[in-house]
């Protein structure tokens, strides 16, 4: 049995006639006939009733119209799909974010996925430093990652998207809540509330090298994973904070965010598997550059 016999069958089903059906299918009569009966000698069983004048269906008939009419819409379906993947309107990609990042350009990039690749399903890990996601990207977890460069690893395709100011996190009346800019020398004597070391976080190692720079080594007081559980520490009265400047879109009680003097930034970049060539791909880093431009 073929594809062909089941939609020879429907169009004869369908018209009750089989010179239309034949007319429909743009084929001749007698092999219609004859497709038809060695659908029937397959199957064992009489599907149509034959007179001079019309075509009906036995009972046996009708049960196999409805699922040859499924069949047939399910492969129309699989190549549908199979098409709208292969030119990157359809798939599955999951998204690993830097917390900073989670609070500012995620959301307007996945509502904007949802708007231009809607049969794109997105799935987000948000909150992952950028080892983790270097290591969830290689193990093929997540399809992509926002993250804090440099990453060393050769396998992984890096784009810079963006360089985000640094900025600093105080606690609500703090002496330098009033301030509107804060030079990083000034930081020297408080207790700072940092991203994680020790090799899991680009912001820690930033952050110390910079006061380094300034003179200082920085009063280390808690080191944390999560950008919101910093956040909340600085609001805690628990120690200042050193951020990028999207982190000031995470809007917690408590917490006043300053300038810095300067021109200290870090970058955000766009990281993939080098060889992944899932066709959605280049879509979405295409949005999300358009997305960074405007």
């Amino acid at each position: 049995m073929e594809l062909r016999h089941l939609r020879y069958f429907v169009a004869v089903a369908e018209e009750r006639h089989f010179g239309r059906a034949a007319a429909r299918l743009h084929i001749a009569q007698p092999p219609l006939s004859q497709q038809i009966r060695q659908l029937e000698g397959e199957l064992g069983l009489q599907l149509l009733r034959r007179t001079t004048r019309r075509v009906d269906l036995t009972p046996a008939g009708e049960a196999y119209l409805l699922r040859a009419r499924q069949i047939i819409a399910a492969v129309s379906s699989a190549a549908g799909e199979a098409q709208r993947v292969a030119v990157g309107l359809q798939g599955r990609l999951v998204i690993g974010c830097v917390g900073s990042a989670t609070y500012s350009l995620l959301p307007q990039l996945v509502r904007t996925l949802r708007e231009e690749l809607p049969d794109l399903e997105v799935a987000v890990q948000g909150e992952m430093l950028a080892p983790d996601q270097a290591r969830a990207l290689l193990e093929g977890r997540i399809d992509l990652g926002l993250l804090r460069p440099p990453v060393d690893e050769e396998s992984l395709r890096v784009d810079v998207l963006r360089a985000d100011r640094l900025i600093v996190a105080v606690p609500d009346g703090h002496r330098l809540a009033g301030r509107r800019r804060v030079r990083l020398a000034e930081l020297a004597d408080e207790d700072f509330v940092i991203h994680a070391g020790g090799g899991r976080s680009v912001m820690h190692d930033t952050v110390v090298e910079l006061c380094r720079e300034a003179g200082f080594e920085p009063r280390v007081r808690h080191e944390v994973a999560e950008t919101s559980t910093l956040v909340t520490f600085v609001a805690a009265g628990l120690g200042i904070a050193v951020v990028p400047a999207p982190v000031a879109e995470l809007m917690v009680p408590g917490v006043a965010y300053r300038a810095l003097s300067g021109r200290a930034s870090v970058e955000l970049a766009a990281a993939t598997r080098a060889d992944d060539d899932a066709p959605y791909l280049e879509r979405v880093l295409a949005v999300l550059a358009g997305l960074v431009r405007t």
